[in-house]
């Protein structure tokens, strides 16, 4: 991982892809994702994710972080369903099959087995994003997006924003550790949960305040040397289609093709097998 950003450098197919073909395949994948409501499709899109990660070369090791905030993220999700919408399968499929009963409430397989659906809907996403996040570089990415039509003061703010991320995560980590030498509690056995959680208000008000100060030294340096002034500029880092880029659309084509027509005619509604 570079400084400064979430790119990883590895010799790969995946990497060597334009940008903007990665940012298609991302918005495609996405799109067909939410396109079914099937337990079957979401498993194989993780499986195909899975295999495509793998001919990138990043690690897991490399892609933890991520994977365990959506882990927690899709966890909870499912777990709120559960506790607020406890009717969710049953009016999907109008028949409820109860497993647990407690005073007013009724939980039933259908509502569970909703609630799987999604999770694994979310995790279907997960491989497409690390692909995009970890092997696509900021400057390449933003020169993609201007080859495509896109204005460079766009493709140049999302580079800063991919760049930001990580900038981001080092100064939290600076100003938690700022804290935690001042005596304030962040870690298990230190305080109770709620305790931890209070505290890290101290972290949000500095990190807020820094990241504006970041903010105004990059836009006076950007207004120092003209940033924005020409209608189109050249990229240092900008490449044409390759043949690998060329058949990854036809891929896409085919895959957005197949995708409609099976949500359309075949794995139409919401998938229950019992």
């Amino acid at each position: 991982m570079k400084h400064g950003t979430l790119y990883i450098e590895k010799k790969s197919p995946i990497h060597s892809l334009d940008g903007s073909i990665k940012l298609l395949m991302m918005l495609i994948w996405t799109a067909i994702v939410f396109m079914f409501l099937d337990i079957r499709i979401f498993i194989g899109m993780i499986l195909g994710g899975s295999y495509l990660v793998k001919k990138s070369k990043i690690t897991l090791k490399e892609v933890k972080p991520l994977i365990i905030f959506l882990l927690i993220f899709t966890f909870f999700n499912s777990l709120f369903l559960i506790i607020v919408t406890p009717n969710a399968g049953n009016d999907l499929l109008e028949k409820i099959t109860p497993v647990f009963q407690y005073k007013n409430y009724t939980l039933s397989l259908e509502t569970l087995w909703f609630a799987l659906t999604l999770s694994f809907k979310y995790l279907a996403i997960l491989p497409i994003t690390i692909i995009f996040i970890f092997t696509t570089h900021p400057s390449k990415f933003a020169s993609s997006l201007n080859k495509i039509g896109i204005s460079y003061r766009v493709a140049y703010a999302v580079n800063i924003a991919l760049r930001y991320i990580p900038d981001v995560q080092r100064e939290f980590t600076n100003i938690m550790h700022a804290q935690e030498a001042r005596g304030v509690a962040f870690r298990k056995g230190e305080a109770n949960l709620i305790t931890r959680l209070k505290n890290y208000n101290t972290i949000l008000i500095p990190l807020l305040i820094s990241s504006l100060n970041r903010i105004d030294t990059v836009s006076n340096a950007m207004n120092l040397r003209g940033f924005g002034t020409n209608k189109t500029r050249t990229w240092y880092n900008g490449k044409k289609y390759e043949k690998l880029d060329f058949i990854a659309l036809i891929l896409l084509f085919i895959g957005t093709i197949v995708g409609i027509i099976v949500s359309r005619l075949y794995l139409t509604g919401f998938w229950y097998p019992f």
